[in-house]
Order: structure tokens, then sequence, then C-alpha cells
């Protein structure tokens, strides 16, 4: 099976191209579990809201630049103190009915409970990288998402502006640890003593 992305909506087709579905009246009737099947053999980012399919943009290659950039320097640092980093196609759980796929999702213990196999049931830190096709999904969509997922710390990085937001949980809702632009140092709360060059960030190759 395979499933295509395109502007006016999804269509499932069959292995020998003679099924063609257009799933869009299915919209709002998706389980969890067919969910979770479609998107056990998909070839493309499908995340998942209380019965809808949605479709994020297909990562540029300046996206996974950055993405790469972070994932290199966050992984030894947390893998040395004994977690673990992995970066996208990951299904993270929000809730029952609420999948994401962050760009970057880490741990800070690697035996942590909620990093399963077939898809996390939570983490520490998250990271979204801001695409311009929908930048208010990244901004503010997963920001709630996140916080309801009771993720303690969230990476926005806008290639827009160029900066990284910092932001941590306190309560319910995300409070700016901070903003940080060109010629400063992103810094993590949950992971004292690491910070990552912005500009080394948004130019990497």
């Amino acid at each position: 099976m395979t499933v295509a992305a395109q502007r006016l909506g999804l269509r499932i087709t069959t292995p020998d191209s003679h099924t063609d579905i257009d799933v869009e009246p299915l919209q709002g009737l998706w389980t969890e579990a067919q969910y979770l099947q479609l998107t056990d053999h998909a070839r493309l980012l499908i995340e998942f809201t209380d019965g809808r399919l949605e479709v994020p943009p297909m990562p540029t290659d300046r996206h996974q630049a950055i993405s790469q950039c972070l994932f290199l320097a966050l992984s030894p640092f947390v893998g040395a103190r004994g977690g673990t980093v992995r970066f996208a196609p990951l299904r993270l759980r929000i809730r029952e009915g609420k999948f994401r796929e962050p760009d970057l999702l880490l741990v800070r213990d690697a035996g942590d409970p909620r990093r399963g196999n077939d898809y996390w049931r939570g983490a520490d830190l998250v990271v979204e990288i801001v695409s311009p096709d929908d930048p208010g999904r990244n901004i503010r969509v997963k920001r709630r998402d996140y916080a309801e997922a009771g993720i303690p710390e969230y990476w926005i990085v806008d290639p827009r502006d160029e900066t990284i937001t910092v932001l941590t949980l306190t309560g319910e809702e995300y409070a700016e640890h901070g903003v940080f632009p060109r010629g400063r140092q992103a810094e993590s709360v949950c992971l004292p003593g690491f910070a990552v060059g912005v500009a080394d960030v948004f130019d990497a190759q």
C-alpha cells in the first residue's frame, strides 16, 4: 500500500494500482489503531488528531541540514549522560487520539519506559524546525500539543528569522527561556551544560 499526499487531500493506492481511494471523506473517522497500521507502511510523515490524518510539508534540504546539525550536537552530549536522541520519522503519542512526528526528540535515560519501539509515549525535549509553508503549526499548534503531553522542553528552530526559541514547561503551559538569534548560543534547561551556536545551526550545509 502506498500513500500519496496532495494539496487537495490524501489518497490510498493498493500495490496493484487498481484501487485508488480518496480518504478525505474518512477524515474524522480514523481510529488510532488504523492510523498506526497505516503509518507502519507509509513512506511519508503523517500526524494524527482525533480521527484526522495530517500530512506535514516535505522537508527541504536546508531543513535536513539544520536537523542533522542539531542531532550531531545533541547525540554525543545526551549519550554520554545515559540518554538517547532520535530523529523523524518516529511517532510520539501526545495522548489518546493524537500523535506527532517531531524533527528531534530525546530522553535523558535510554531506559526510559516511555521509549517504545513502535512509538514513544513521551520525551524530555523535542525540536521542531519551522516550515515556511505552515509556520503556525510549529509555533502555536505544536506548542500546545507538547505542553499537553507534559514535555519539559520544546525548541522552535525558525529559519525565517534565524532564531531558536527555547520553551520550558511551567505548569500546563510553556514559558520562554530565551529567543536566541545569530551571535548567541541556544541553551537548554533540562540538559544543563548543553548549548549550540545559533549561527552554526543555520549555516549548516
